[in-house]
């Protein structure tokens, strides 16, 4: 909304939420997501055409479009639970639209959600009396946490889908005149509405499935001596391939990539298809599988012990440039490792430390008095057996490394996650240093 406000400045854009402190958030000097460049944009078009407001109903009685980005996290109750789409909060708001409008408008669906949706809004909106008659378009997002600026700037594709109607491709149109203003008209596809919502899903499922399998390769790559960097170069020149999201790591995180894959087996089940279902869930499985994997190689390496031995965590956002750690690795590898009574040290340079303890030892739950949050890298290396990256945040590759191992019990060991170090010169120094699949 904020591109779209710093794009086109004659429409106004209003972004609102129920959550007051949320809104004052956005409406102070620090925003509430930490995504380069987004300062700025927001700064620019804040008060001049793009403005921040709880009064959810009052705005969409104004507006013309309304595209609905609320979140669908993955059910925990119920039928489909630890694989559905929890849709509650999609209703909640085609429902407060039907009550609101009285005018015709264009409603966008901007969350990920499972294909068909579109049909729980249109018939909430049809079983209203007085709502007005409303078009529903699918308009899903493919940005990158940390590069999302960039990627709206000048995106790959904008997907639009609407129903193959006179007024569902005038509503199309619409939209394509928004993003027309700074998007090239032939990057915008536009589809029918189940192609748009399926597709969504279907990407990021492609994505994750490309990052599980060089994991999966980079296991083969350890018990071979091979170097899974070298076999990702080799197969990313054939052009049939690519070099993209062929990175071995400690594992994907994100809101996205496991709760869409996990939706997209359920979506399978539902319709009889449990091959296709098992396929996918085995990307979700070896995901898990890789973050238990790298945890076990600490454990095994410190003498199949770390219990009292102090482990320091470098990163705990679920990838650099953002202070998202949704399902991040991080999160993984620090219970396991608590699981084993190590003491952990955590430092990651843009989540704060109460999310950091949150997220390991659950909220409302009390602290674990073996996990530590460190202001620096270097307090956090401080006296460490063992050093973990876990987030491929670019001060790490910039360390003083041989200052570090100076303050730390021998042997010293370093286990890189996302193979951004230099693991030759961390062993001249003296490290026992490695890396996944090398």
């Amino acid at each position: 909304m904020a591109m779209i406000a710093l794009k086109a400045p004659d429409i106004r854009v209003t972004v609102v939420d129920l959550n007051e402190r949320r809104i004052a958030a956005w409406n102070s000097d620090v925003l509430p997501v930490y995504e380069p460049g987004l300062d700025d944009i927001v700064r620019t078009a804040r008060g001049r055409n793009l403005f921040f407001s709880t009064d959810v109903r009052g705005t969409i009685a104004e507006a013309d479009i309304i595209f609905v980005s609320v979140n669908t996290p993955t059910k925990t109750y119920g039928v489909g639970a630890g694989r559905a789409a929890d849709l509650r909060y999609i209703e909640s708001v085609a429902r407060t639209i039907a009550e609101v409008a009285k005018t015709p408008k264009i409603i966008v669906e901007k969350s990920t959600i499972p294909v068909r949706t579109a049909t729980t809004i249109q018939e909430i909106l049809a079983a209203h009396p007085g709502a007005a008659k409303c078009q529903v378009l699918s308009n899903p997002e493919f940005l990158a946490e940390g590069t999302a600026v960039a990627d709206l700037q000048t995106p790959d594709r904008v997907l639009i889908g609407g129903e193959r109607t006179p007024e569902g491709e005038k509503a199309i149109e619409t939209l394509v005149s928004v993003y027309a203003r700074w998007v090239p008209r032939e990057r915008i596809i536009t589809t029918n509405l189940w192609s748009s919502e399926l597709s969504k899903l279907v990407a990021n499922a492609f994505l994750a499935q490309r990052i599980s399998s060089i994991n999966a390769i980079s296991a083969l790559c350890e018990a071979t001596e091979a170097d899974v960097d070298e076999v990702a170069n080799a197969i990313g020149k054939d052009s049939r391939i690519g070099p993209k999201f062929l990175k071995a790591s400690v594992g994907f995180g994100g809101s996205c990539f496991q709760k869409d894959v996990l939706n997209l087996v359920y979506l399978c089940e539902h319709f009889g298809l449990p091959e296709v279902a098992a396929y996918w869930e085995q990307v979700i499985k070896i995901n898990d599988w890789q973050k238990r994997r790298f945890a076990s190689k600490i454990v095994r390496s410190l003498y199949n012990t770390v219990a009292d031995k102090r482990i320091a965590v470098l990163g705990f956002a679920f990838k650099k440039d953002t202070n998202d750690t949704r399902e991040s690795a991080a999160i993984n590898v620090c219970r396991d490792l608590l699981a084993e009574h190590a003491n952990v040290v955590v430092y990651d340079p843009k989540v704060p430390a109460d999310e950091i303890l949150a997220d390991v030892c659950g909220k409302g739950a009390p602290a674990n008095p073996r996990l530590t949050v460190a202001k620096t890298a270097q307090e956090a290396c401080a006296g460490a057996h063992a050093i973990a990256i876990v987030t491929e945040w670019d001060e790490f590759k910039t360390l003083d490394y041989a200052q570090i191992y100076a303050g730390m019990p021998k042997p010293a060991f370093l286990f890189d996650g996302r193979n951004i170090t230099d693991l030759a010169r961390l062993r001249a120094i003296g490290f026992r240093a490695c890396g996944i699949g090398k």
